[in-house]
């Protein structure tokens, strides 16, 4: 009877405790916030800096950049030198030097961007007016053959200068076989990208 009468005083004691912890968690429902986005978090060239404060919104794949998102950049640079000798009298292009003017139109191919300007030169020998014209005729010959190797002609130019620019003031015939000369040189320009690892690089397996 004892038993009894004390195990319904613990259920009526455990009811109660279960009302009252019941009623301290309740609470009013709060609809769950939406949040506003206000500033632009896209990151149209994937380089890890968002299009907001992206100078650069074309920086190559996977290149190193700045805190403006641009691309940091070498620039590399090559240079060429085409010299070719002519006989007396004479801008007849020796095949000996083909070779050479090909090797500088595979330069021009590589590098775009450059341009050649061709400077026919003479020796002392013979009047100065017919001297300045064969200068040219030899600077025009080496621009033919630059155009025949495929050299777009908007990228080629010319001078004479005659006997104006001596490269040997002797009066022998050595020193005049040096003078009748087609000289150039040609800078080639490249600049190339750094790369380096980010969140949006693939290592290769």
């Amino acid at each position: 009877m004892t038993n009894g009468i004390l195990g319904t005083i613990t259920a009526i004691s455990f009811a109660i405790s279960a009302t009252l912890w019941a009623s301290e968690d309740e609470y009013d429902y709060i609809e769950t916030p939406v949040a506003t986005q206000v500033a632009d978090l896209l990151d149209d060239d994937r380089d890890g800096v968002i299009n907001a404060r992206d100078l650069c919104p074309d920086t190559p794949k996977g290149a190193e950049i700045s805190n403006d998102g641009c691309a940091n950049l070498i620039q590399e640079q090559e240079e060429l030198a085409l010299r070719v000798l002519f006989a007396h009298d004479s801008y007849e292009i020796n095949p000996a030097f083909s070779d050479q003017i090909q090797t500088m139109a595979d330069f021009l191919e590589k590098y775009k961007s450059a341009s050649i300007q061709i400077q026919g030169h003479t020796s002392k020998v013979g009047p100065e007016s017919y001297n300045f014209r064969l200068s040219e005729q030899r600077a025009n010959a080496v621009q033919d053959e630059l155009l025949y190797f495929g050299i777009a002609p908007e990228r080629v130019s010319i001078i004479g200068f005659g006997e104006s620019r001596l490269e040997d003031e002797g009066d022998d015939e050595v020193a005049h076989a040096t003078n009748r000369r087609v000289t150039a040189t040609v800078v080639g320009l490249n600049e190339r990208v750094v790369e380096e690892w980010n969140i949006f690089s693939v290592i290769e397996k």
